[in-house]
């Protein structure tokens, strides 16, 4: 079997989870990275006895790369895509895919006009407890998922948003607590829930007066199934609560997971505080009790290294739907769901009279 091979693009906190994890696995090998920062990139390269490079497009055409994998600030996710898929080379890009759907729309386009995967990586959605919902919803369990609801309640201090120059603008970050936490709970609720017909919400900045983007923001969304969701995220919540994430069904029933609790994970500077696990489970015909899955769901947790175990099983299945083995977990339209969310609430806070709707914003 052929082993891709696999360059990183940006060389801050997250790539290492990435390298990390390309190293874990058989299928594939990490060959090279590209930073804009020579000092940054030479570190990275010696950590890992890898070659560097100052563009992507050198690191790609000298290492005859199969893939990369893109870790660089949200803002300059589209253009360097654009750009590998047009060098006809794989892209995974770290959450969110961009920060505009016509973004979103152009790397989808690159992608299949180069015949290239183009993947999101949403480490959360291989949470034991959240593959345990999709399964439950993808048998019908539930009836139709019908309502949805996805709280985010967390927070993150001045020393956190001075740890990198970019973080809480505009021009470095493209948003806030949408983009760059409650992203995960977002792309959940949509692989849920299907396809979104139509989004109305606001965002705000209550405690955070040294960084320009929001750091508090609720939504209204129906999907296409005609289901029903609403989201409140906050970054406002000191200490932090829980990100969570429910789903009820035509038949009465009730799902549910707390992806994260405590303290929530920041990369490279904190590790997870709480196992995700199940914290509703109300099936007719399912007898398994709540306090069961709560355990099966920890144990299986505590038995993995998980700030390396999640990214490599979502990087794996990426290599492995290049070579046909599997499909791709969470494909550029997954992105695009989460970043139309993102974008349709902060259009609206600018005009609030608004209601987006779906259809009209479609550029391929």
């Amino acid at each position: 079997m052929k082993t891709i091979r696999i360059g990183i693009i940006g060389c801050g906190k997250v790539a290492h989870f990435h390298a990390k994890a390309i190293n874990n696995l058989t299928n594939c090998k990490l060959v090279a990275a590209s930073n804009h920062s020579k000092p940054k990139l030479e570190k990275f390269c010696n950590d890992y006895q890898i070659n560097g490079y100052l563009t992507p497009e050198e690191m790609i055409e000298k290492e005859r790369l199969d893939a990369v994998t893109i870790c660089t600030p949200h803002p300059s996710h589209a253009e360097i895509a654009v750009k590998c898929a047009n060098l006809h080379c794989h892209v995974l890009v770290e959450k969110p895919l961009a920060t505009s759907v016509a973004e979103c729309d152009a790397m989808i386009k690159a992608a299949k006009d180069n015949n290239v995967l183009l993947g999101t990586l949403v480490q959360r959605r291989n949470y034991l407890p959240c593959l345990r919902i999709k399964e439950i919803i993808n048998a019908g369990k539930i009836g139709k998922p019908i309502l949805a609801q996805v709280t985010m309640l967390g927070w993150r201090s001045e020393d956190y948003y001075k740890s990198d120059p970019w973080r809480g603008t505009w021009k470095g970050e493209g948003g806030g607590v949408l983009v760059t936490q409650a992203s995960h709970q977002i792309d959940l609720l949509n692989w849920y829930m299907g396809e979104i017909e139509s989004i109305y919400g606001l965002s705000a900045n209550f405690n955070h007066p040294y960084i320009e983007v929001e750091d508090s923001a609720v939504a209204v969304i129906k999907y296409k199934n005609g289901g029903l969701a609403t989201l409140l995220a906050s970054n406002s919540q000191n200490p932090a609560l829980y990100g969570k994430v429910h789903v009820f069904g035509s038949n009465g029933s009730a799902i549910g997971v707390q992806t994260d609790g405590g303290q929530m994970f920041i990369a490279g500077v904190s590790e997870i505080e709480e196992p995700p696990v199940t914290d509703t489970w109300q099936i007719a015909g399912d007898n398994r009790k709540l306090e069961d899955l709560v355990k099966e769901d920890s144990d299986f947790f505590n038995s993995v290294d998980s700030m390396t175990y999640f990214h490599q099983r979502h990087i794996e299945n990426f290599v492995n739907a290049i070579l046909g083995i599997e499909p791709l977990c969470a494909d550029g339209q997954a992105g695009r769901a989460t970043v139309e969310v993102c974008e349709a609430v902060y259009t609206i806070t600018k005009n609030p009279d608004l209601v987006w709707h779906s259809k009209e914003h479609i550029s391929y």
